[in-house]
């Protein structure tokens, strides 16, 4: 796509970080917007090479003129945003949660009206629903009605409605993807992130504990990365908001699987038995019929290449024992 050029904010986080790589390995310009100048996600999946050719800017996600300088210097023509305050910040200061997560966003699709581009890629959460019990069905299709509980979660249930605006006022088209449970390298924050950061632990030769059990919709952070890429090349009219789908495992089977990787941390990965206040799974066939098939890798394989990548960043001093001892804490 030689006459692309995308914005991800966010694009030091998690799925960001996949996003810019997905996007630099077909040799696609790339402009990150972050609000600090680390890259340590992005030192972790990217090469060197590949590092040196993305470019990072420091900025708020809610200064529309400043991200407008931004994205018409980098003569932008796609935008996925997925800059945010996950669950536990939102959880902790509302206002500012409200601020970046809801205002942040109005910000992008502000943008992407000024600069004329027709359509924008946003990221939603599972969080937008109740607790499991909330719903007959294990797999919650597509028309199950919304019930957050918490800040988070209604504020993505917000920018959702924002979103159908939008559309009808001014014919901007959008996709928001709600991602169930992404682990992968460069999951080390946030209420699902547990079982990455078991890996983490894994690798460094640490003992933790996944604070929660149950079932759920463990996605590879890969391949979550491809679906908001591919939503971003869509030329689907309208707001439209799709589940990813994916395998349904548990946390007990999660840490077997670590234990197979990694049998010296048999019995130092433990696991509790809290539910999270959300569906175990997502129906993921209405994104396939939208945007095709999408990549699934089986959850065996996405727990080695985890700990293989943590292992190799600790061995060779990407990351060190400040960073273990950050996330582990």
């Amino acid at each position: 796509m030689a006459d692309e050029r995308f914005l991800v904010t966010g694009g030091t986080g998690c799925i960001g970080s996949w996003v810019v790589r997905a996007l630099v390995r077909e040799g696609v310009p790339v402009t990150v917007l972050a609000s600090s100048g680390r890259v340590d996600r992005l030192r972790l999946i990217l090469s060197p090479a590949e590092l040196a050719a993305v470019s990072v800017i420091r900025g708020d996600v809610t200064d529309v003129d400043a991200l407008e300088g931004i994205a018409r210097d980098a003569r932008v023509t796609a935008v996925i945003h997925l800059a945010a305050l996950q669950l536990p910040l939102c959880a902790a200061d509302p206002i500012n949660g409200a601020r970046v997560n809801v205002q942040g966003t109005a910000a992008m699709f502000e943008l992407v009206r000024r600069l004329e581009l027709g359509r924008i890629v946003y990221a939603s959460s599972a969080a937008v629903y109740g607790p499991a019990t909330a719903y007959a069905d294990e797999v919650v299709g597509p028309d199950a009605p919304l019930a957050p509980t918490s800040h988070y979660g209604v504020f993505k249930m917000a920018n959702e409605g924002a979103a159908r605006v939008y559309a009808d006022a001014w014919g901007i088209a959008s996709i928001g993807l709600r991602p169930h449970s992404a682990y992968g390298p460069g999951r080390d924050q946030g209420v699902t992130s547990k079982p990455t950061v078991a890996m983490i632990a894994a690798a460094g030769g640490r003992p933790f504990h996944v604070d929660f059990g149950g079932s759920y919709q463990f996605q590879f952070v890969e391949d979550v990365a491809a679906a908001f890429v591919a939503a971003a090349r869509s030329s689907r009219p309208g707001a439209e908001v799709f589940s990813i789908g994916g395998p349904r495992i548990a946390v007990e089977e999660m840490v077997r699987l670590i234990e197979g990787v990694t049998p010296s941390a048999r019995g130092r990965i433990t696991h509790g038995d809290r539910i999270l206040p959300f569906p175990a799974a997502f129906d993921g066939a209405p994104l396939e019929a939208a945007l095709g098939p999408q990549p699934v890798t089986p959850v065996a394989e996405g727990v080695q290449r985890t700990i293989e990548t943590y292992a190799a960043a600790l061995g060779d001093g990407r990351l060190g024992t400040e960073f273990l001892d950050r996330v582990l804490a």
